[in-house]
């Protein structure tokens, strides 16, 4: 029986360490061939060696996908080597600053995180879609983060998180016609961003300030490796999900879930052509009480 993806080209954003890398040596040990994307040449080249060495084929391109022609050149050796871009996951990210928050973050530090987390996502995509598009296929996976929902504290790391997720949704609904499938995953694993002295401390710090519960801390303390997220990326990128898009998951270790979409609450209703706004009183009626 054939691998899964035998005979597809795959762009691995973000491979040369964590949660990419483990993506990466997935779904070429699956039938791939995959491009290999980090900033630095060393992790492109480290990630190659273990991929050929275990069969499997493999090129890189280094540098941050977040500049256009980067991307563009992930995209264009994609298809030059193997034919076409079937898959695209980005897996692209770099911590929160120690200690930061709105009260210390600058705008460079700000600027830096939403390009690595969200610029990427959408230059990479942007120069893949409409190779998906026309020829009515391909699946994309971005990665997401619980830090989105705010409860680890931080400023562009969880914004650019939750925009990834918004924009994952947004491009799920416009290339749904096109046969392209676009979903994400919030993955919960050991990687550099998530070991070491300063990341327990920075947890455990939440913690004390109230942001985490205790549940919370101890499983951002005791992650899994990187290979139980990387499961479910496989899965996407496979034909067995092809009914699925516009889903938000969530792999940590044992545990595989989704985020629900966001439903409105109704908490009141007037009507604006016969009466008049609502009063402070009356808003805190439905909403502070």
């Amino acid at each position: 029986m054939s691998a899964p993806l035998s005979g597809r080209g795959a762009v691995v954003v973000g491979g040369g360490s964590g949660v990419g890398r483990a993506v990466a040596e997935l779904l070429a040990a699956n039938g791939a061939g995959v491009v290999v994307n980090s900033r630095t040449e060393a992790a492109v080249a480290e990630v190659i060696a273990t991929i050929t060495a275990a069969g499997g084929t493999a090129i890189g391109v280094a540098g941050s996908a977040a500049e256009e022609a980067v991307a563009a050149r992930l995209v264009a050796t994609c298809v030059a080597e193997f034919g076409a871009v079937d898959v695209l996951v980005n897996c692209a990210g770099i911590a929160e600053p120690r200690g930061s928050s709105i009260l210390t973050v600058t705008a460079a530090e700000w600027r830096e995180l939403l390009d690595s987390h969200l610029t990427t996502v959408f230059t990479t995509c942007r120069s893949v879609a409409p190779l998906m598009a026309e020829r009515g296929s391909g699946a994309i996976v971005n990665t997401g983060s619980f830090a989105y929902l705010g409860d680890f504290g931080g400023t562009g790391y969880p914004a650019g998180k939750g925009a990834v997720a918004s924009l994952t949704l947004a491009l799920a609904a416009e290339l749904r016609e096109h046969g392209v499938r676009v979903n994400a995953v919030c993955p919960g694993a050991r990687t550099r961003l998530s070991t070491g002295p300063d990341y327990e401390a920075h947890i455990r710090e939440l913690h004390r300030r109230g942001l985490l519960d205790e549940t919370t801390m101890h499983g951002a303390l005791d992650a899994p490796p990187p290979e139980y997220a990387a499961a479910l990326y496989l899965y996407l990128a496979s034909d067995a999900s092809r009914s699925v898009s516009g889903e938000i998951f969530i792999a940590a270790g044992g545990f595989v879930g989704r985020f629900g979409r966001p439903v409105a609450e109704p908490l009141g209703y007037r009507d604006h052509a016969h009466e008049k706004p609502w009063t402070i009183e009356e808003l805190d009626r439905m909403i502070g009480r």
